[in-house]
C-alpha cells in the first residue's frame, strides 16, 4: 500500500472517536483494500450547494463523528477569523435520520469545548427552524445536521452564517482550511453554563407569523399532507389547523420520523413514485390537493386532483402559482429570483409586475441572497424549494405550504382550482414545458465520470438538440450573465428554450435541465400548444439522453 496513504489512514483511525469508524478503517487495511481508502481519503466531503453531505461512512469522504467534529472546529475558527465573536451563539439543529442525534452532540460538544455559546434545538425539528432562530435572535451562526431528501445512508452539516444565509465563498473555504488542520477536539458538555435549548417562545414567533401572513381563518379545502417520513409531521399539522383548515387527511404511514423510509425508494418528492401513498390516502379522503414536505421540511412538493387523475406539480409549476399570487401588491424594494436551472417564466411575470428580478447560481445560498439591499418577495428553485417570506433566509417548505394552500382556498371560494390559474399564466405568458434528466453515477470514480462528461460536451457541443438548433453555447465555468463561475454547460435554443447540464452538488448524480416555449398564441388551443410542446421536449430529452448517457 502507498505509504503516504497507509500515514494518513493510520493518522485518521488513532483521531476518530467513533470504535465503529476504527473498526471499519482497520478492517479495510486488514484486507489492503488500496482502492476503498483511496477513494475515502482522496475526496474529503467540501461544501457543495446545500454544505457537507455523504453517505456514513469512516474517513474524511464520510459523514461520520471524526468529520463532523473536524467541520465545527473548522466553523469555530472560521468565525475567528472572520471577526464574528462566537459568544452571539451557534443555533443547532438537527433532523431524524439515523446519525443525526449523534452528529449534533458532537457539534454541540465542540462548540461548547472552545467557548462558544450554543443554543440547541429542543429535539429534532425542520431544517428552517435554524435560519429563523438564527436571524430572531441575532446570532453569529447556524449549524443543522441533515441530508435533506438524500438516501437513507446519507447524512449532511448546513451551515448558515449571521445574515441567516447558508455560507457562500470564501467562507466555505475558510472552513475547509481549518478543517483539514483539525486536531483533537476538546469536548464541552451540556452543564456549561453556556448551554441553552431554544424555547417554545421563540419558535412560536415563527407560528404567529406565517399564521398571520398565510392564515385563511376557516376553510373546507380538502387537502392530504406526507412528511415523507420526516421532521415536518406535527408542525405542519399544526399549523394547518391553526391556519383554519377543518379538512386535513394524514397519510399515517410516512407521519412519524424514520431515517429508513421504509415506504420510499428515495425520500425526495420529486422522485416517481414518492407521492404513491399519499394520493391513494387523497382518494379515500376525497381530498383536491396533496401537499408533500421531504425528511427536513425545506421542500415542497404538491398534487392537484384534475378531470383525469391526478397531476403532480413540477417545482417551475408551483414556482409560477406562488409567484402569480406574491406579486400581488410587492413594493419597489422587492425583488423575486430563480436560479439558472429554472423556468425562465418568473423574468417575465417579474417585468410585467414591475417587480425586479435576479437570476443566480443554483441552491439557495444564492436565491437567498439575491436582494441585496432590498428585500426578497419570492424566491424559488425548479427543485421544488421556495422562500415566500424574508423572516426564513433560505427555502422553507412550511411556509410555501401555507401559501399554496391560501392561494388554493382562494381560488376555490372563486370557483376556480390551481390548474386554472395555471392555465391563465400559460396562457398568457406561453407555454413553458420543462424536464429534467437525472442521472446517478456510482463507484469510487462517480464524480471525476461526470466531470469528465461535461468537459466532454464543453469540447464538442451538439450543433442540435430535437431538431432546434443550438445557438449559443455557454461555459458556466467562464462565468456567464454577470453570475460568478460555476461547473455547467446552457445550450440556448433560441426563442425555443435552453438546456442547462451540470453535476449535481448534492449526490453523485449528472442533471440536465430542459426548457421548451411555445406561443403565447390566442389563435391555438392551449392544450394544443401544451402538446407542441411536450412532444419538442420529448424529442430534446430524448436525444440529450443519448449523448449523456454513459
Amino acid at each position: 500500500m502507498n505509504k503516504a496513504l497507509l500515514a494518513e489512514v493510520l493518522l485518521w483511525i488513532a483521531n476518530d472517536p467513533d470504535p465503529n469508524g476504527r473498526e471499519e478503517l482497520e478492517r479495510l487495511l486488514e484486507i489492503d483494500d488500496e482502492r476503498e481508502l483511496r477513494a475515502r481519503f482522496s475526496s474529503p466531503l467540501r461544501f457543495g450547494t446545500a454544505g457537507l453531505r455523504g453517505p456514513e461512512i469512516a474517513g474524511p469522504a464520510g459523514m461520520n463523528r471524526a468529520t463532523v467534529r473536524r467541520a465545527t472546529q473548522g466553523v469555530v475558527a472560521w468565525l475567528e477569523e472572520t471577526g464574528v465573536d462566537p459568544d452571539r451563539g451557534v443555533v443547532v439543529g438537527r433532523d431524524a435520520r439515523h446519525g443525526s442525534e449523534t452528529f449534533n452532540d458532537e457539534v454541540v460538544g465542540v462548540l461548547l469545548g472552545a467557548g462558544a455559546r450554543v443554543l440547541e434545538m429542543p429535539g429534532p425539528l425542520p431544517t428552517p427552524f435554524v435560519p429563523y432562530v438564527l436571524k430572531a435572535l441575532d446570532l453569529a451562526a447556524g449549524i443543522m445536521i441533515t441530508a435533506s431528501h438524500n438516501p437513507p445512508r446519507d447524512n449532511g452539516f448546513k451551515l448558515y452564517d449571521q445574515s441567516g444565509s447558508q455560507i457562500i465563498a470564501p467562507s466555505d473555504d475558510i472552513v475547509e482550511r481549518h478543517m483539514a488542520n483539525a486536531t483533537l477536539a476538546r469536548i464541552g458538555d451540556r452543564s456549561s453554563n453556556l448551554h441553552h435549548v431554544v424555547g417554545p417562545d421563540v419558535l412560536e414567533g415563527y407560528r404567529r407569523h406565517v399564521l398571520e401572513r398565510f392564515g385563511v381563518g376557516s376553510s373546507d379545502l380538502a387537502i392530504t399532507y406526507t412528511p415523507l417520513h420526516g421532521v415536518g409531521g406535527a408542525v405542519m399539522a399544526e399549523l394547518l389547523c391553526a391556519a383554519g383548515y377543518a379538512n386535513v387527511d394524514l397519510v399515517e404511514r410516512q407521519f412519524a420520523p424514520d431515517g429508513s423510509f421504509p415506504t420510499l425508494p428515495f425520500p425526495n418528492p420529486e422522485e416517481p413514485g414518492a407521492l404513491d401513498l399519499a394520493l391513494a390516502s387523497a382518494d379515500a379522503a376525497g381530498s383536491t390537493l396533496v401537499i408533500a414536505n421531504d425528511p427536513d421540511a425545506d421542500r415542497l412538493g404538491a398534487a392537484v386532483r384534475a378531470p383525469g387523475g391526478w397531476r403532480t406539480l413540477r417545482g417551475d409549476e408551483i414556482g409560477w402559482l406562488l409567484a402569480s399570487a406574491l406579486l400581488t401588491g410587492a413594493g419597489p424594494g422587492d425583488v423575486v429570483a430563480t436560479s439558472i436551472v429554472s423556468s425562465t417564466l418568473l423574468e417575465a411575470m417579474a417585468k410585467e409586475a414591475k417587480v425586479r428580478y435576479a437570476l443566480t447560481l443554483t441552491g439557495f445560498k444564492w436565491i437567498s441572497r439575491a436582494a441585496g439591499s432590498g428585500e426578497l418577495r419570492f424566491g424559488y428553485e425548479e427543485a421544488l424549494g421556495f422562500a415566500v417570506d424574508p423572516l426564513v433566509a433560505d427555502k422553507d417548505g412550511m411556509s410555501a405550504a401555507l401559501a399554496l394552500c391560501q392561494l388554493a382556498h382562494g381560488l376555490r371560494e372563486a370557483g376556480k382550482t390551481l390548474l386554472d390559474r395555471l392555465d391563465e399564466i400559460e396562457g398568457h405568458f406561453g407555454v413553458h414545458a420543462g424536464a429534467q434528466l437525472s442521472l446517478r453515477v456510482e463507484g469510487p470514480h462517480a464524480l471525476a465520470r461526470i466531470v469528465a462528461k461535461v468537459e466532454s460536451l464543453r469540447a464538442a457541443p451538439p450543433r442540435s438538440l430535437g431538431g432546434l438548433e443550438v445557438t449559443n453555447v455557454v461555459d458556466l465555468a467562464q462565468g456567464a450573465f454577470g453570475l460568478a463561475p460555476t461547473e455547467g454547460v446552457l445550450f440556448e435554443l433560441g426563442v425555443r428554450g435552453r438546456v442547462v447540464v451540470r453535476p449535481s452538488g448534492t449526490e453523485a448524480k449528472l442533471k440536465a435541465y430542459i426548457e421548451v416555449k411555445v406561443g403565447p398564441d390566442p389563435r391555438t388551443d392551449l392544450s394544443r400548444q401544451r402538446a407542441d410542446a411536450a412532444a419538442q421536449l420529448g424529442r430534446v430529452r430524448d436525444e440529450l439522453s443519448s449523448i449523456l448517457e454513459f
